[in-house]
């Protein structure tokens, strides 16, 4: 497929494993208004949903090995052969992989030294999320840790990443250098100008770091609604758990727990000069 490309560094795909596909096809379908579509070939083994909107990919629905329900950050490796190789000498775990998906990539199961879960992606014909931003697609992927300078020390290791405190109450940001400048030149020609009251190099920002002392540490996703409230009435309507809700200078979000217990953050984009 052709489309949105992700540079080596940046989240580029997600993902949530439930041990009923069909009950998580039907919650996340009727929260965000996803077209959900069964990837694997006739005949082959086990289950793999496609989530899009307005035909663009969004996300991805499997089934669960275990008990441990959860969505899934994948970030975008140039070699997942070598980019494994690297995460044990930097204090972190390869838990699974590299693992073949025919011609759409390879992915690899790591845990950070901190314990916190994620995924590498090396793109072939599926580079990742088509669809960012808009009501229904993710907005970030946040790293909750204990130990903020491990983090640090892991990821930029492994990636390259840039960790900066932003002004205007953005707080400790991921960035990917020249992001922003991708994006200019290939899906989002008017991002700069969009950002252009934004902290300088909000563009390249992919994500946060977040200090967490209670943990544990995770990888948590954000997907962005038009209305906080309503979309919180409607994942309740839907057997959602609303774990806490609050507001920050920017947004008003809440963190729900899904009817199988995977955890995730509605936000609605409520800048300063507005008034919700």
């Amino acid at each position: 497929m052709t489309g949105r490309t992700y540079p080596p560094g940046v989240t580029s795909w997600i993902d949530t494993e439930q041990p009923d596909v069909d009950a998580a096809a039907a919650f996340y379908g009727g929260l965000f208004g996803w077209t959900l579509t069964d990837v694997v070939r006739p005949g082959a083994p086990g289950r793999y949903l496609i989530a899009t909107l307005d035909g663009q990919d969004i996300a991805g629905i499997g089934p669960a090995a275990g008990t441990d329900t959860r969505w899934h950050t994948y970030v975008a490796v140039a070699e997942a052969n070598e980019s494994a190789a690297a995460v044990g000498p930097l204090g972190g775990e390869v838990v699974e992989g590299p693992v073949d998906v025919g011609p759409a990539g390879r992915w690899v199961a790591v845990r950070d030294p901190q314990g916190a879960p994620f995924r590498l992606w090396q793109a072939g014909r599926r580079t990742g999320a088509q669809l960012a931003n808009v009501p229904g697609a993710c907005n970030f992927s946040d790293l909750l840790t204990t130990d903020r300078v491990g983090a640090m020390s892991f990821y930029q290791g492994l990636f390259g990443w840039r960790i900066v405190d932003m002004a205007m109450d953005a707080g400790t940001m991921i960035q990917v250098p020249g992001y922003g400048d991708h994006l200019a030149a290939t899906t989002d020609p008017g991002i700069h100008k969009r950002q252009k009251s934004a902290p300088p190099g909000f563009a390249d920002v992919i994500g946060s770091i977040v200090v967490d002392p209670d943990g544990p540490p995770v990888w948590r996703v954000t997907f962005t609604v038009a209305d906080r409230d309503d979309s919180v009435a409607a994942a309740e309507g839907l057997g959602a758990t609303v774990l806490e809700s609050g507001a920050s200078a920017w947004t008003r979000h809440a963190r729900i727990r899904d009817p199988q217990g995977a955890d995730l953050v509605l936000s609605q984009f409520a800048p300063p000069d507005s008034d919700w």
